[in-house]
């Protein structure tokens, strides 16, 4: 596989995280370098593994996985993205909203954005690609671009908070759909 063919794929891989990253950044009060690192590094860190643990299973589990990856990716997404969008209609004043980068706020969105990582992972064992480079270069450009999105919505999110909040669940729910859709017309 070429390099540049990796970076479209690593690209299209991060482009869920980015999108979630940016909705992260809209939702923080505030974002410190330790946010779009956290961001980065969840993201990015599960688009690396994911592929890996695709490669290492091969083509044994390719059906069920390609059967199943877009409901996980959807209820997954469509879960935060309903609960971004009710945490938009409460009150912003008596509630704060859940803007954390904890592991218990980042581990479902890592999953969540890196399920069809796994199923490029396959491929790329069909395709005998050198996997170790592959994952540290879809890793990186997650991360990169990860961290980019937490600034990038943070400097969107300051006025206009609970509308980028059920801006950002909306954007989760479509995304989540998307794939859903995606999957189920090309199985058809």
């Amino acid at each position: 596989m070429e390099l540049w063919e990796l970076f479209f794929i690593a690209v299209g891989l991060s482009m869920d995280a980015f999108a979630v990253s940016v909705c992260k950044g809209l939702s923080a009060r505030r974002v410190t370098p330790g946010s779009c690192l956290a961001a980065g590094a969840w993201f990015g860190g599960f688009q690396g593994l994911m592929p890996l643990a695709g490669y290492l299973l091969g083509a044994r589990l390719e059906r069920f996985i390609t059967r199943v990856d877009h409901w996980i990716a959807f209820v997954l997404l469509c879960l935060i993205g309903l609960g971004m969008v009710r945490e938009s209609r409460e009150c912003g004043a008596c509630k704060e909203m859940d803007a954390s980068f904890s592991p218990g706020a980042m581990l479902p969105l890592a999953v969540a954005t890196s399920i069809d990582a796994l199923a490029v992972g396959i491929t790329f064992a069909f395709l005998r690609v050198e996997i170790l480079p592959a994952v540290g270069f879809i890793g990186g450009v997650t991360f990169l671009l990860s961290a980019l999105g937490v600034k990038a919505g943070s400097v969107f999110g300051a006025r206009y908070r609970a509308r980028a909040e059920l801006l950002g669940g909306v954007v989760l729910v479509l995304m989540g759909t998307k794939i859903l859709v995606e999957h189920l017309s090309g199985a058809a």
